[in-house]
């Protein structure tokens, strides 16, 4: 479950003038501190990490980022999006329900120690258990025994290991789901499913504060100094010598800066002061391909952006009229052409067009009609005062503006709009419960599946282990994507997916607005800059100029 931080630019005469009135200034930039050892390290922007780097509780794009640095996953994704065999060396199944997971032999932790299948079953046990308030806990529910490891709130959990995982031996893992899952297997290359090393646990069993801010991984990088958060301290890595695969030529350091401000990345970008910026801002899409050119990538995105409301927590949105007419209110096309200089698409399902499952025209909520909107609104009797939040790190200011120009224009209501400096902010508190507004979300693929876009998000188990910032909650839906996990077919699996994308679409829980494309650049230092699939950097094809 990958939130997103960034997204970019405004719309139509009156949204393009409200957009340049509010582009002025920026925030702090991040830490310029360079890695030590004399090389000059590769340098990329970040916002800063949610949490500290615990796999099992980094849920959004940042600490995923730095993660997927230092730890190899299970499986990688071809370019078809189907999953191959990274770490391990096979992963095979009989009826979708009892999966045995072969691990490549030679991959040893960071700290010399070997990975052994035990890695994963410690790892997985502490994520899913619920006295560990993992934010990526939900993802192991189809684990046989998760129900045991949460009973409830209140409720005292009996048991520190799930029934249906097993070290067979040093280099098989078998899993043991409560029902078949034909997906298993695609999301196994996801941030929490990478195991952890003995040395990550302490004497009670939990992972310790000081292996969050200092992971061990088994990946190409590993952190030479612990990360701090709340310093907006740059993280220096370097890469792991006895890592298997493959490894950048010519370089060995990789700093990651964190900003607070997209801009403030961007003007470094341009005086060579940075050389990945992955998630350009709104100032700089119309102008990018003629201040990089060759070093500006628009490439497909497999995102989706959104307008979500907290559902649980302010009955002011229970009224999926009022819900609807907001989404109609919203003017995606001008948006989408003049806001981002038509590096985005007018949203239209909840399932983005680059995954299997996409109808085109699904959400007719969607479709921009001002005239139902307002009438549709008053009928619902909606509230005449909105408050919309976004986090002000990820180049949303602009396209948030936006959307509030059209939510006064076309509803005739006022929008308070509110910056939060951090996506961890927002983040903290949508999970909370303490911000009672419409807010900005984006959603980045954890693995290329339909239904990706479905269980994290709007399934009732990820209130409280998941992405689920809403707390929306369906019985209905949850069943009809638990019948699409236990499908015998893809198609069939495919079809279930989607009668639970149309449960969503007559609810609109959250309003899709665009599906992304990733607008990247890089410095002139560098070449070889590939974002893969999930939002992260190829870094063994990166090269120095």
């Amino acid at each position: 479950m990958r939130v997103t931080k960034g997204a970019q630019i405004v719309a139509g005469t009156a949204l393009l003038a409200l957009a340049l009135a509010a582009c002025g200034g920026g925030s702090t930039s991040g830490n310029t501190t360079a890695a030590g050892g004399g090389e000059t390290p590769v340098r990329m922007e970040l916002g800063e990490p949610q949490n500290t780097l615990i796999p099992t509780n980094t849920t959004e794009t940042e600490g995923s980022e730095v993660l997927a640095a230092i730890f190899a996953p299970l499986v990688r994704y071809d370019e078809n999006k189907n999953p191959v065999e990274e770490v391990a060396q096979s992963i095979e199944t009989t009826d979708n329900k009892v999966w045995t997971i072969k691990l490549k032999p030679g991959y040893t932790w960071q700290n010399g120690e070997p990975l052994i299948a035990q890695n994963y079953v410690d790892a997985w046990n502490f994520g899913a258990n619920q006295d560990n308030a993992q934010n990526g806990g939900y993802f192991f529910g189809r684990i046989d025994g998760y129900a045991d490891l949460n009973p409830g709130t209140g409720k005292q959990v009996a048991t520190k290991e799930m029934k249906g995982l097993k070290a067979v031996d040093d280099t098989t893992l078998q899993v043991t789901l409560s029902a078949p899952f034909s997906q298993f297997k695609t999301m196994l290359g996801y941030t929490s499913f990478y195991p952890l090393p003995k040395a990550a646990f302490g004497a009670d069993g939990k992972v310790t504060a000081e292996f969050g801010e200092k992971p061990i991984g088994q990946g190409l990088f590993k952190l030479d100094k612990p990360y701090k958060k709340g310093t907006d301290q740059a993280l220096e890595l370097s890469v792991y010598d006895k890592y298997l695969g493959a490894k950048p030529k010519g370089w060995t350091k990789l700093e990651f800066k964190i900003y607070t401000s997209s801009e403030t990345a961007w003007n470094d970008l341009q005086a060579d002061n940075l050389d990945i910026h992955d998630s350009l801002p709104p100032s700089a899409i119309a102008s990018a391909k003629t201040v990089l050119g060759d070093r500006y990538q628009d490439q497909p995105d497999a995102g989706v952006g959104y307008i979500g409301f907290p559902l649980q927590y302010n009955p002011a949105y229970k009224d999926v009229k009022m819900r609807e007419a907001i989404s109609m209110a919203i003017d995606r096309k001008t948006i989408t052409e003049t806001v981002f200089s038509g590096t985005r698409s007018p949203a239209d399902d909840f399932i983005n067009p680059a995954i299997a499952g996409y109808r085109q025209g699904a959400c007719t909520a969607c479709e921009y009609n001002p005239t139902k909107a307002k009438e549709q609104y008053a009928a619902a009797n909606g509230p005449k005062q909105l408050e919309l939040g976004y986090n002000a790190d990820g180049g949303h200011k602009e396209w948030i503006e936006a959307v509030a120009n059209n939510l006064r224009a076309n509803l005739g209501v006022e929008v308070t709009v509110k910056p939060f400096e951090k996506f961890a902010a927002i983040l903290d508190d949508l999970q909370g419960k303490k911000y009672k507004g419409m807010f900005r979300m984006g959603w980045a693929i954890d693995y290329p599946s339909a239904e990706d876009y479905l269980t994290p998000i709007f399934s009732t188990g990820a209130i409280a282990n998941g992405s689920n910032y809403a707390g929306y909650s369906n019985k209905d839906f949850d069943a009809t994507v638990a019948k699409g996990d236990q499908a015998s077919s893809p198609e069939e699996a495919l079809k279930q997916y989607q009668a639970a994308d149309d449960i969503l679409l007559k609810e609109m829980p959250y309003i899709p607005v665009y599906f992304y494309r990733n607008n990247s650049g890089y410095s002139t230092k560098v070449k070889g800059v590939h974002v893969n699939l999930l939002n992260q950097i190829d870094w063994p094809q990166v090269e120095k100029s």
